[in-house]
């Protein structure tokens, strides 16, 4: 029986933040099967329980691999064990969806995707955003503000308990401008479709809490073929000022458009997923002036508050990976730009640790 004819029977490795949701993802919509549930800690069986229990637990992945035989696994594990996972599972026949970044290297990146192409098998990388219907607003209303674009974005994050434990695990094997930039790298590079040529970045570590070579705040420049230049900021920790930890704001030749989230940019929100992807509106400013140099277009507010939350658009992203399955869609391009986006990334990590400029 063919995969159109039947539900795709899904093995979800790691069961945190994202782990959970692409797990509720699979529990409820149709074509979707889990088979088992991966981690090496409780997760698994909280996970277990919010989903009404009766799946198969494993702590260990290549036990679990052999033990389910499932078509597709989703990995949604810690960075550094993504590239060896994800290659695990696409030679042992499965399609893959995995979170970002693609692994904790470049050189795995490139390793994964040539796994998937060897196998034939699907490989979908979770760029939450590119299904997002107000971030392709945004990324739309940008390019219609002309060239060289300034592009000015951050996500810092007062995190705590919880939050705070996950940022000090993804920060033994990746810094914050690795692990989160690489969302906002990707979305840059969407806007100027121009090619990057250098980075920039400054870092700073604020705790003592992680591995002596890294670093918990850090903030980049990178500077576009066009022209362009982008800049981006990300903190994590019990520190960081929630203070502006909300910016998405675009200017060109032509005006500006910015996120105004003001429920999710607002006090107490800096390290609740659900905030990360909101829009809320788009404030759009037109640069046109008349003979005595006043403007001669009003701003123009679009309000987006009926917009998908955080679960559905991993429920989005699932739909996806399902339809690239069922239809043979050719993912290259989309995988090229994940391991471009990652290469960006670590040359940003790398000028924060020289204190040089990188050349792309």
């Amino acid at each position: 029986m063919s995969l159109e004819n039947k539900n795709l029977r899904v093995l979800v490795v790691g069961c945190g933040n994202m782990g959970k949701s692409h797990a509720k993802a699979y529990h409820n919509l149709q074509g979707f099967e889990i088979c088992g549930l991966v981690s090496t800690g409780n997760s698994k069986h909280v996970l277990n329980d919010e989903l009404g229990g009766g799946y198969p637990l494993f702590s260990d992945f290549e036990h679990a691999l052999t033990a389910t035989k499932p078509d597709a696994v989703c990995i949604s594990t810690y960075p550094d064990t993504h590239e060896q996972y994800a290659i695990k599972a696409l030679e042992s026949g499965c399609h893959v969806f995995i979170e970002k970044p693609l692994a904790d290297s470049v050189e795995g990146a490139v390793r994964v995707a040539e796994a998937a192409k060897r196998s034939g098998k699907k490989l979908v990388v979770g760029y939450i955003l590119r299904y997002h219907p107000s971030w392709e607003r945004f990324i739309e209303i940008s390019r219609k503000m002309g060239n060289p674009l300034i592009m000015r974005m951050n996500l810092n994050q007062q995190s705590h308990g919880p939050k705070w434990t996950v940022h000090r695990n993804l920060m033994k094997s990746l810094s914050p401008i690795v692990d989160c930039a690489v969302h906002y790298i990707d979305v840059m590079c969407q806007m100027t479709r121009s090619k990057p040529i250098q980075v920039n970045a400054i870092g700073a570590r604020l705790t003592d809490d992680i591995p002596d070579w890294n670093y918990n705040y850090g903030q980049l420049q990178i500077r576009f073929e066009n022209g362009s230049v982008g800049w981006y900021e990300a903190g994590w920790g019990p520190m960081m000022s929630e203070t502006a930890f909300f910016i998405k704001d675009v200017i060109g030749p032509k005006g500006s458009v910015s996120i105004v989230a003001k429920e999710a940019g607002g006090a107490g929100k800096s390290d609740e997923i659900d905030a990360h992807t909101k829009t809320e509106s788009l404030k759009v400013h037109y640069a046109d002036l008349n003979e005595n140099d006043e403007f001669t277009k009003p701003n123009e507010w679009i309000d987006l508050r009926d917009e998908p939350d955080h679960q559905e658009l991993c429920n989005r992203e699932q739909r996806f990976f399902l339809k690239a399955i069922h239809e043979d869609l050719d993912l290259t391009a989309p995988t090229e730009d994940a391991i471009n986006s990652l290469r960006i990334a670590f040359a940003c990590d790398e000028s924060v640790k020289t204190g040089q400029t990188v050349l792309l």
